[in-house]
C-alpha cells in the first residue's frame, strides 16, 4: 500500500491541541490539565475509536415488552455504549462544576467534554442533560437533595432499576410535543394535583413528548400543562415503591446523525411526577436547564470542526498528488488554512461562554449564549462536509469516520432551540434585557482593532435601526457572533489566524465557500498550529 497517510490514533487529543490547550490556561482551568488531558488520551486512542465505530454501527434497539407480553420499556445498547458513556461518567462530564464547584469548573468541564466528543459524540446527549437539571433541579430544593448525590456519582450503572438501587443516574429531558415542536406553551400533555399540587408536590401526567431524549435514563424533566400553566415536573422511570412508572415508550428516532444515542417518542398514562418550582413558572424553571445544555451545543459544534480540520491536515500531510504532498499544494493549504481559523473562532468562543458561567456573568451570557450556538452551529456542517472533501473518495467511505461526522454536524443546530429559535432570543434580549447588549459590546470594546472597531460601529448602527428588524435577525445574529470571535481572536488567538479572519470574515475579503482566504495569509503558520502528530 502507497500514497496512503497512516490512521490518526494513538494520540492525545488535548495534548495536540494548542488552541484548546492557551484557552484552558487563560479561562482559569489550568489546575484541571492534568484531567482534561486524561480524557483527551482516551479520545485519541484507538481503543475509544473503535468504540465509537461500534456504538454507531450497532445503533440501540427499542423493547417494549419481556416474552411473556409485560411492558418493559427498555432501550437496548451495544457494549461499546456503555463502555463509552462509563468512561464520560467516570471522567465526571456530567458533573465537575457541581461536584467540585472552583474557579474555572465550567472550563475545565468543557475542555475535557470537547476532546472526549471527538471520539463519539452520542454520549454527550445524557451527559449534556446530567449537567445541566442541576441548576434546574434547585428550583425545588427537597428533590434536589435527593437526586443530586445520584446524579453527581463517577459510577455509570447502565441497568434499568429504580434509582434507589443503583450506583448513580443520570437525567433526560422531554420539552417538545408533536403539535408544538419549538412552541412549548402550546404543549396538551396535563398535570393533575394528586394531593393539592404546588411546588415539589404530586402530579399525574396525561400526554406524549414527541422528542424524549435519551429514554434510558432515570428520570427526566418534563413540560405539561397544570391548572396553574405550563409546569416544570421531575417524572423518575421508576415509582419510589419500586413499580415502573406509568409510560410508555412509542418507539425510537430514526435520526439522520447521533445514531448511538437513543431519542423517543413517550406516552404519559397517568404517570406520577412531582413539580419543580411554582405552577405556571415551567419555562422559567426549565430554560436554567436549556441554557446549559446550549453551551453543550456551542462545545460540540467546536468539538466537531477540530475533529475534522485535524483529520483533513493529517490527511494532507500524508498524501501525494500531482508531485507534491496535498499540504504543499497552494489551493488545498488555503482550504486547509480556512478550515483552521474557523475551528479556532469556534474553539475560543466556546470557551469563553464557559467562563461566563463560571463567574456567574448572566447579562453577557443572556445574549452571547444564543448568538454563539447560532453561529457555531450553523458553521459546523459546512465544516465537515469541507473536511469531507479534503480526503477525496476516501472521506466519502464510512471506514474514514468522516460521513459518521458529516451526519452529526447539523444536530446541535437543531437542538435546544434551531436557528431561527436563537435568533428570536437575542431580539427578545435586545428589547428586554439592554444590560445585556451593553455586556456584549463591552465584552467586543475589549479586542480594539481599526477593523474590528468599523464593523462594530456599523453592528451598532444595524441594532439601532428597528424597521423590519425580525427578518434582519439571522444577519444581525451573525454579524454579532463574527464581532465576537473577532474580538477573542485579536486578543488571544495566533496573530497570522487574527489577521486572516479579520481579512476574510469581517474585511470582506472572502468567497462563499472555505478557501478562499486572500493570497498573503501566511498559510503555513496557521497549518501547523492545527495539525496533530499520532
Amino acid at each position: 500500500m502507497t500514497n496512503q497517510p497512516v490512521p490518526l490514533a494513538g494520540y492525545n487529543v488535548f495534548g495536540a491541541d494548542s488552541v484548546l490547550s492557551e484557552a484552558v490556561a487563560r479561562e482559569g482551568a489550568d489546575w484541571a490539565r492534568d484531567r482534561i488531558s486524561a480524557a483527551g488520551e482516551f479520545a485519541g486512542s484507538e481503543h475509544a475509536i473503535e468504540l465509537g465505530r461500534l456504538a454507531n454501527e450497532n445503533p440501540p434497539k427499542l423493547r417494549t415488552h419481556d416474552r411473556y407480553g409485560n411492558r418493559v420499556d427498555e432501550v437496548e445498547f451495544h457494549p461499546a455504549w456503555h463502555e463509552l458513556l462509563g468512561a464520560a461518567v467516570s471522567n465526571e462530564l456530567h458533573s465537575l462544576p457541581w461536584r467540585d464547584p472552583q474557579a474555572g469548573a465550567h472550563v475545565a468541564r468543557g475542555a475535557a467534554l470537547m476532546c472526549f466528543s471527538q471520539a463519539e459524540a452520542g454520549v454527550g446527549c445524557p451527559i449534556s442533560m446530567t449537567y445541566s437539571v442541576m441548576p434546574a433541579l434547585r428550583h425545588q430544593p427537597e428533590l434536589a437533595e435527593e437526586w443530586e448525590p445520584r446524579f453527581l456519582s463517577d459510577r455509570y450503572d447502565g441497568r434499568n432499576a429504580p434509582a434507589t438501587e443503583k450506583t448513580g443516574a443520570l437525567a433526560g429531558m422531554g420539552m417538545t410535543e408533536k403539535q408544538g415542536g419549538s412552541d412549548v406553551r402550546a404543549n396538551t400533555t396535563v398535570a393533575r394535583p394528586l394531593n393539592g399540587g404546588g411546588p415539589g408536590a404530586e402530579y399525574e401526567l396525561t400526554g406524549h413528548k414527541w422528542f424524549m431524549s435519551a429514554p434510558m435514563c432515570d428520570a427526566f424533566l418534563v413540560l405539561a400543562q397544570a391548572d396553574g400553566g405550563i409546569s416544570c415536573f421531575l417524572f423518575p422511570r421508576w415509582l419510589p415503591d419500586g413499580s415502573r412508572n406509568n409510560f410508555r415508550l412509542q418507539r425510537l428516532k430514526d435520526k439522520l446523525g447521533n445514531r448511538s444515542n437513543a431519542s423517543s417518542e413517550i406516552e404519559f398514562d397517568g404517570a406520577w411526577a412531582r413539580l419543580v418550582g411554582e405552577e405556571g413558572a415551567g419555562v422559567r424553571t426549565i430554560i436554567e436547564m436549556v441554557n446549559h445544555t446550549r453551551l453543550d451545543c456551542s462545545i460540540g459544534a467546536a468539538a466537531g470542526m477540530r475533529a475534522g480540520v485535524v483529520q483533513a491536515i493529517h490527511h494532507a500531510q500524508g498524501r501525494s498528488t500531482f508531485g507534491k504532498t496535498l499540504i504543499d499544494q497552494p489551493l488545498m493549504r488555503n482550504v486547509l488554512a480556512d478550515l483552521a481559523i474557523e475551528s479556532e473562532a469556534a474553539t475560543i468562543v466556546a470557551m469563553r461562554l464557559a467562563r461566563a458561567n463560571d463567574q456567574g456573568e448572566a447579562s453577557f451570557k443572556r445574549i452571547a449564549n444564543a448568538v454563539v450556538k447560532y453561529w457555531t452551529c450553523k458553521r459546523a456542517p459546512s465544516h465537515a462536509v469541507e473536511c469531507l472533501e479534503t480526503l477525496g473518495g476516501n472521506g466519502y467511505v464510512e471506514e474514514s469516520g468522516m460521513p459518521r461526522l458529516y451526519r452529526e454536524a447539523p444536530l446541535n443546530s437543531i437542538w435546544e432551540g434551531s436557528g431561527n429559535v436563537q435568533c428570536l432570543d437575542v431580539l427578545r434580549a435586545i428589547v428586554k434585557s439592554p444590560d445585556s447588549v451593553d455586556a456584549f459590546f463591552a465584552e467586543v470594546a475589549e479586542g480594539s482593532e481599526p477593523r474590528l472597531d468599523a464593523y462594530v460601529n456599523s453592528l451598532r448602527d444595524d441594532l439601532g435601526d428597528a424597521t423590519e428588524i425580525e427578518p434582519r435577525a439571522r444577519s444581525i445574529v451573525e454579524r454579532m457572533a463574527l464581532a465576537l470571535q473577532g474580538s477573542l481572536l485579536v486578543r488571544f488567538g495566533d496573530e497570522a489566524t487574527a489577521d486572516a479572519f479579520y481579512a476574510s470574515r469581517l474585511g470582506g475579503d472572502w468567497g462563499h465557500a472555505f478557501g478562499t482566504l486572500p493570497a498573503g495569509t501566511d498559510f503555513e503558520r496557521i497549518i501547523e498550529r492545527h495539525a496533530a502528530t499520532a
